[in-house]
């Protein structure tokens, strides 16, 4: 006996494997859905995160800055204080400077020469006179700038002219004014101390 199918089984066939195909499609969305929503959460907890170390380290960051701020100001002021005691050491060392100083003067004048005035400008100190001669300025210039002098250095002649001198109503006579212009021992000690007392206070400042 022989059974022939009437049915459209090509048909059915192909309805068949289309609806299966339809739902490996729906599950594939799925599951592409699914790893998209967990590749996004987990990309947006790293990004959290990250922000979150971000933010520490520019927390941080500012609390350094501000301990680097506090660390430089704390120097300013000790290189201040440092400078101050020097200041303070050199005035104290230097406090018998003028009697020296005039002492000096006296010491290294020569005959023939007598001083008008003594003038300290800073570390300079100028020092005006009357002399019978050239050669007599000349000669104390010498003085000044030989190992003699401890505390007049380095010598130098500003001016020198001729003037009449008076000695009495009936006595006058040629001579020469002159200013010279010395320094003091430590002038350029002085001086660094003075810039780097400066310098730190303007960090102290800053």
């Amino acid at each position: 006996m022989i059974l022939i199918n009437l049915l459209p089984h090509r048909e059915l066939a192909r309805k068949r494997a289309k609806s299966a195909y339809n739902v490996m499609l729906i599950f594939a969305a799925v599951v592409g859905v699914l790893l998209a929503g967990l590749i996004y959460l987990g990309y947006e907890a790293a990004i959290v995160e990250q922000n979150a170390r971000n933010t520490f380290l520019k927390i941080e960051n500012n609390k350094l800055d501000e301990q680097i701020k506090d660390v430089d100001a704390l120097q300013g002021e000790i290189a201040a204080l440092k400078a101050r005691q020097q200041a303070v050491e050199s005035l104290q060392s230097n406090r018998n400077l003028p009697v020296h100083m005039l002492n000096e003067a006296v010491k290294q004048l020569p005959q023939g020469v007598y001083l008008s005035s003594i003038k300290q400008d800073g570390q300079n100190v100028l020092l005006t006179g009357m002399a019978q001669s050239q050669e007599r300025v000349s000669e104390l210039l010498h003085n000044l700038s030989g190992s003699s002098s401890q505390w007049l250095t380095h010598p130098e002649l500003v001016e020198i002219q001729s003037a009449q001198v008076t000695l009495d109503q009936h006595d006058q006579r040629r001579g020469y004014s002159f200013t010279v212009r010395t320094e003091l021992p430590g002038s350029s000690a002085s001086a660094a101390a003075s810039a780097q007392s400066k310098a730190a206070q303007k960090r102290g400042r800053t």
